[in-house]
């Protein structure tokens, strides 16, 4: 039974209907919302944090975040804060570390706020958004020349396990950049969520190690913590880009890793709560739940900043059908997807190229942004590896020497395309400029009458007789 003391404006319930899990219940509750926070204390007087999650008539449903065990059904007391859970905003965040729930992890005592901000953030009006253009650097061949990423764009990264996806992942914060010269309020906001705690340490040492910590906000789930925590960590680390996006007018670039454990703690959530399941025992609001957090990137018009995300994701089985990177890929401008056998032969970043695709780099490469050449220099090269892929399952049949010559110099192409465009050492940055010229090298290794997806002008001044 559920009690009420106290005034109106700070009414405290005593006692408990129910423990589950995460959850508790209480009946007999009047005048909350969803999302509320409210405090829960606890016999020995310690103090824990709840959300709203549900309402049925006077019955509430609170999500524990530090969980539920050493809760009393007689003697825990809960008072509930009239907002949703916020989290304290400021420029000073930048080289610190935090929770998953926002809470400094690094030592070095609270956050001065500026202002406090509602993880749930914001909904953008569509009419303010302003078309994703120009590009972010990361200095890796693969993905700057064929699937470039555009500031404001959503591009994830479909990944396995065991692959070098979180190498990937601290490649490009060290490396990245937006394009312009005099592009200097550029930060990554970091948040990984259910990772070990040598992955955790890996990241923070490379950081540390590259000089990169100092524009890094880092939120560090690991995977001993509660699951509640790890559903907050995206929110937090969303709603801290936000702020220094659209109110410091910085260009900020969101890595999250990995999104499949943030999934895996929704569905175990939304278990402990009795909702019916959907596809492979996900909730079935598992498609709007990653779409209320994707949207939340882009250009504003009026704002100097820009929110671009790259969530990376592990593919259960490297299922690309799985729910989770199904949903995503609706949702998304294109995705970046490692290839688990050129991994296996040792080529790092082990990308697969015909599966990868960035929807938005038209608009934002070529003559202005990148160079007049790379549209029609990316499209031969998608062009010429489908044709190496033609040429070596026909190799396979009928063995390599009977091939003809023309699928000979293909498959030349493709094994020097794979060696020395695609794989690339982890501390090496290569500038646009190299990576174009590394692909005429390449292009050259075909007669030019294979160079069928660009124009006569553009071979005539850059292929290599």
């Amino acid at each position: 039974m559920t009690e009420r003391t106290g005034n109106a404006m700070n009414i405290q319930y005593s006692g408990l209907a129910e423990v589950n899990g995460p959850l508790v219940c209480l009946e007999g509750v009047s005048g909350v919302s969803y999302e509320e926070i409210a405090e829960l204390r606890l016999e020995d007087g310690t103090k824990r944090v709840g959300r709203v999650v549900q309402m049925e008539g006077d019955k509430v449903i609170l999500q524990v975040f530090e969980g539920t065990s050493g809760l009393s059904l007689d003697n825990t007391r809960t008072v509930f804060k009239g907002k949703p859970l916020e989290i304290p905003l400021s420029t000073e965040m930048l080289g610190r570390v935090f929770n998953g729930a926002g809470k400094p992890a690094d030592g070095l005592g609270d956050v001065f706020a500026e202002k406090y901000g509602d993880i749930n953030g914001r909904a953008l009006n569509p009419v303010a958004r302003q078309y994703p253009r120009n590009y972010i650097h990361t200095g890796i061949s693969s993905i700057d020349c064929l699937m470039t990423l555009i500031r404001g764009q959503k591009l994830p990264i479909f990944s396995g396990s065991g692959l070098s996806h979180n190498k990937l992942a601290v490649q490009i914060v060290k490396q990245a950049r937006i394009a312009e010269e005099n592009g200097k309020d550029f930060a990554v906001v970091f948040a990984a969520m259910g990772v070990q705690n040598d992955v955790a340490d890996y990241f923070r040492r490379e950081f540390d190690q590259a000089g990169a910590s100092g524009r890094v906000v880092m939120f560090l789930n690991l995977s001993n913590d509660p699951i509640i925590e790890r559903i907050l960590t995206p929110k937090c680390a969303l709603t801290t880009a936000e702020y220094l996006a659209f109110e410091k007018n910085m260009h900020i670039l969101v890595i999250m890793t990995d999104i499949t454990s943030y999934a895996e703690a929704l569905r175990e959530f939304s278990s402990s709560k009795g909702e019916i399941p959907g596809r492979k025992g996900y909730p079935g609001y598992l498609y709007s739940d990653l779409a209320a957090m994707y949207e939340r990137a882009g250009v504003i018009e009026g704002s100097e900043g820009s929110v671009t995300q790259i969530p990376i994701l592990t593919m259960p089985n490297d299922d690309i059908t799985h729910p989770i990177p199904d949903l995503t890929a609706y949702i998304t401008e294109g995705q970046i997807v490692f290839d688990r056998s050129l991994d296996s032969e040792g080529i790092y970043p082990g990308l697969s190229v015909l599966l990868s695709l960035s929807r938005l780099m038209k608009d934002g490469i070529g003559e202005g942004y990148t160079r007049a050449d790379h549209n029609d220099v990316a499209n031969q090269l998608f062009a010429a590896y489908a044709k190496v892929q033609d040429a070596r399952s026909l190799a396979s049949v009928i063995g390599e020497d009977e091939l003809s010559d023309i699928d000979k110099k293909y498959l030349n192409f493709g094994t020097q395309f794979e060696q020395r465009f695609l794989k690339q050492g982890f501390d090496e940055n290569r500038s646009m400029e190299q990576t174009l010229e590394l692909a005429w090298d390449l292009l050259s290794l075909l007669p030019a009458s294979e160079l069928d997806r660009m124009n006569s002008k553009l071979i005539e001044e850059h292929y290599r007789k």
